[in-house]
């Protein structure tokens, strides 16, 4: 008799415990879809993570994940801010992996980062106990130090330590594409076969295309739009300086700009548009439910990735470019490796952190209509034929049987929708 995909062969379910310290769950919409596929093809599946907002409950079952979570007193910022961020961190869940172990057990730790320090929790598990360790890439965290700080110094070395053992701890790891792996294999020192890359493919049951919001527009004729967070590397201040170019140089008071997300530089950036003079022509919503982001993005004209030009976000495969996709909406963004691997001919592409070019290519994909169109419906036909989650979560599967080489080989599954809260709202 063969076991199915995440059984053993007596029948009993693989448990698994997910660990994600930057974001709740189901708030990362990447951790949750792991986690529901698992689930979904007969794991039994925990998850530790943070508390945040919409997300307090200590502890919570949603479509029979168990959620525990921990509160975290700060967003950190600057190196000492992270060492007492991720030290609060690593103590709760270790605590909490404890209590999971007592309460339903668990056969593998699946840890997410950053940051690259739960390779100490997985291997502890692993060493005394036996437990499979799963290293789920998420971050290049020495090039995400270098983007946020500038430069590389005794903890940007230390970063590539962790790195290098979070992988040398690991089974199994995962990455979001080529890039990562590579990087898995040369600098982590992980065997080929080993590495499995899984995309963050986006989940068309919550894209959805919907009719625009024209208030959206604030009586404007076009709309740009942009998700993500508000943060050092993501360029905000580079979209600023491209939308102040297309008002104050171009002349241009038909355009509006949507700026949906939270993080640690919004105020600071709604500020830079005040003195900008730009404030009127600049949306700032925050974190928002998803219905409306999903209006926001609808209604765009253009969609916007200003990620800086730096060998994090060169090598990094951004959810936004997906998001951009799967709703049909044309894209301009910086020339990276990564998105261009994405994106192909659903972008422009501007030249590397020139805002003033990436200014130039957004007007003239508002002036050409038709092109918008054609754009749009290659990056829709993309995600629907090849980048939705349905095509990523058989190579999730087929980790998780390389984990367990006495369970069958997984089979793909079609995840049914998933209630993200009692109120079947989601935030951004």
């Amino acid at each position: 008799m063969t076991a199915s995909a995440g059984k053993t062969v007596a029948g009993a379910p693989r448990r698994v415990l997910i660990l994600v310290e930057n974001l709740p769950s189901p708030f990362d919409r990447r951790v949750w879809q792991e986690a529901t596929t698992l689930h979904a093809n007969g794991y039994e599946v925990s998850i530790i993570c943070p508390t945040g907002k919409g997300y307090e409950s200590r502890y919570e079952a949603i479509d029979g994940i168990h959620i525990h979570r921990y509160h975290l007193p700060l967003e950190a910022e600057g190196a000492k801010g992270y060492l007492v961020e991720y030290s609060l961190a690593l103590f709760h869940t270790f605590r909490l992996a404890w209590k999971v172990h007592f309460a339903r057990g668990f056969d593998v730790i699946h840890a997410c980062n950053p940051p690259d320090l739960l390779f100490l929790i997985g291997g502890f598990f692993k060493l005394t106990m036996g437990k499979r360790f799963l290293f789920d890439h998420h971050d290049i965290n020495p090039e995400l130090y270098e983007a946020k700080f500038g430069r590389r110094d005794f903890f940007y070395k230390l970063m590539v330590l962790f790195e290098r053992w979070s992988f040398q701890s690991a089974d199994v790891s995962i990455a979001t594409n080529e890039s990562y792996k590579k990087i898995a294999i040369e600098r982590g020192g992980m065997k080929p076969e080993d590495v499995y890359v899984v995309r963050s493919g986006p989940k068309l049951d919550r894209l959805r295309v919907l009719p625009p919001v024209p208030a959206l527009k604030k009586g404007r004729t076009y709309l740009v739009g942009y998700v993500g967070v508000m943060g050092a590397q993501e360029g905000i201040d580079l979209l600023l300086q491209a939308a102040q170019y297309i008002v104050q140089t171009l002349g241009r008071q038909d355009v509006q700009f949507g700026l949906v997300g939270g993080g640690t530089s919004l105020e600071q950036m709604k500020q830079m548009a005040q003195d900008m003079g730009i404030a009127d022509y600049v949306t700032f919503t925050g974190r928002v439910p998803d219905q409306q982001l999903l209006e926001m993005l609808n209604t765009a004209d253009v969609c916007v990735n200003p990620d800086v030009a730096n060998d994090m976000n060169d090598k990094s495969t951004m959810n936004k470019i997906m998001e951009y996709m799967a709703l049909g909406k044309p894209i301009v963004q910086f020339d990276l490796v990564e998105g261009k691997v994405s994106a192909q001919q659903a972008s422009l592409y501007a030249l590397k952190n020139d805002p003033i070019d990436m200014a130039r290519k957004i007007v003239e994909l508002l002036d050409d209509p038709a092109r918008r169109e054609q754009m749009g419906a290659f990056g829709r036909h993309r995600v629907i034929n090849e980048l939705e989650w349905e095509y990523e979560a058989p190579k999730l599967l087929a980790a998780y049987a390389r984990l367990f080489p006495d369970t069958a080989p997984a089979r793909a599954a079609s995840v049914p929708p998933v209630t993200l809260r009692k109120d079947g709202q989601q935030e951004h």
